[in-house]
C-alpha cells in the first residue's frame, strides 16, 4: 500500500511507525539524532523565511577540540539554543554537533523535557558541561540564567552578571575554547512585557510571561513574531592560563568571567545597530 505513494511520503510514514514502535535509538543524554533531522525542515523555515538570520563569523567556532560557546538568552522556550544549533550546520564549513545546556525546570516540565533532550539539551550543571567537554564536545551555555527570561523588554539585550563566574571555571578546567556568541532577535520575538508567577507554576515554570500576544491569543500567541535575527561568533577570548590551577584562582575566574560578559555585551550592541530595525 505505502509502495503506491510518493517515495518520500511513504518513508516519513515508515519512520513513523517504526518510531511508534519504539524502535529509535537515543545517546545517554536523550539526544535523538532522528528527531532532530525530522525537525529539520521546520528549524529552516525559521532561520531563512521566518527570522531571516543573518550569520557573521560561524568559521571561527573551532571545527573541533572542546568549546564553549557563552550566549545571551531570552525567553522560556530554546529558540535561540536551536538557531545557533541551526547557523552552525548550515554555514559552518564543518558543521559539528551543538550541546546546549538548559536550566533544570525545562526537564520538570514533562511537555517540554522530552523535547529538548531529543534536541540535544543536558541539565545546566557543572558535571555535565564538564563531562561533554572533557569528551571534545562544543557546549553552548547562558550563565545569565532564569535572569535572563525574566528580563522585561525595556531591559532587552543588558545581559546579567555571570553569577560566580562559574561557566569560565568549567571551562579552564577542560582547557576548553570560551567562544562569545551574540544573540540578537530573540527579544523581539517573544516580548515580554509582564509576569503571572501563580499560573506559572501551574505548568511548572519559574513564572509565566506575558507578551502582546499570549495569554491574549490563547495556544496561538506561542508563535513567536518574525522578527529579524542576528548572530554572530566572535572572536574565541584569549586566556593567559588554563587548567585546574588557573579554575581555582578565584579572581582570576572573575577577571576572565568579567572580561567575557564585556565582550558579549560589547558585541550584542553592536549587532544591534547592525541589524537595523526588527520588522523590517
Amino acid at each position: 500500500m505505502l509502495d503506491a505513494l510518493p517515495a518520500e511520503v511513504a518513508a516519513a510514514l515508515r519512520t513513523a511507525a517504526r518510531r511508534l514502535a519504539g524502535d529509535y535509538s537515543e545517546d545517554e543524554w536523550g539526544r535523538d539524532p532522528e528527531f532532530e533531522r525530522a525537525l529539520e525542515p521546520l528549524l529552516d523555515f525559521l532561520y531563512e523565511r521566518w527570522w531571516r538570520v543573518t550569520v557573521v563569523g560561524v568559521e571561527r567556532l573551532p571545527a573541533r577540540g572542546p568549546v564553549l560557546l557563552v550566549a545571551n538568552h531570552a525567553g522560556f522556550l530554546p529558540w535561540d539554543a536551536l538557531m545557533v544549533k541551526t547557523a552552525v550546520r548550515r554555514e559552518h564549513p564543518s558543521p559539528r554537533t551543538i550541546r546546549f545546556l538548559e536550566l533544570d525546570w525545562a526537564f520538570a516540565t514533562p511537555w517540554l523535557s522530552t523535547l529538548v533532550r531529543k534536541l540535544g539539551g543536558v541539565p545546566a550543571t557543572p558535571y555535565n558541561a564538564l563531562r561533554l567537554l572533557e569528551e571534545g564536545g562544543a557546549v553552548l551555555a547562558f550563565p545569565e540564567g532564569v535572569r535572563a527570561a525574566q528580563r522585561r523588554f525595556p531591559e532587552r539585550y543588558r545581559i546579567q552578571r555571570f553569577g560566580r563566574g562559574g561557566v569560565v571555571e568549567i571551562a579552564l578546567r577542560a582547557r576548553a575554547t570560551l567562544v562569545p556568541v551574540a544573540v540578537v532577535g530573540s527579544e523581539e520575538a517573544h516580548p515580554h512585557i509582564a509576569d503571572v508567577p501563580w499560573l506559572g507554576r501551574l505548568f511548572g515554570l519559574p513564572t509565566l510571561p506575558v507578551t502582546p500576544t499570549f495569554p491574549l491569543l490563547g495556544p496561538l500567541g506561542l508563535v513567536p513574531l518574525p522578527a529579524r535575527w542576528r548572530i554572530e561568533f566572535c572572536r574565541p577570548l584569549e586566556l593567559e592560563r588554563a587548567g585546574p590551577d588557573a579554575a581555582e584562582d578565584r579572581a582570576y575566574v572573575f577577571e576572565v568571567s568579567e572580561k567575557l560578559r564585556a565582550a558579549l555585551q560589547e558585541s550584542v550592541y553592536a549587532n544591534l545597530a547592525a541589524r537595523g530595525p526588527a520588522f523590517f
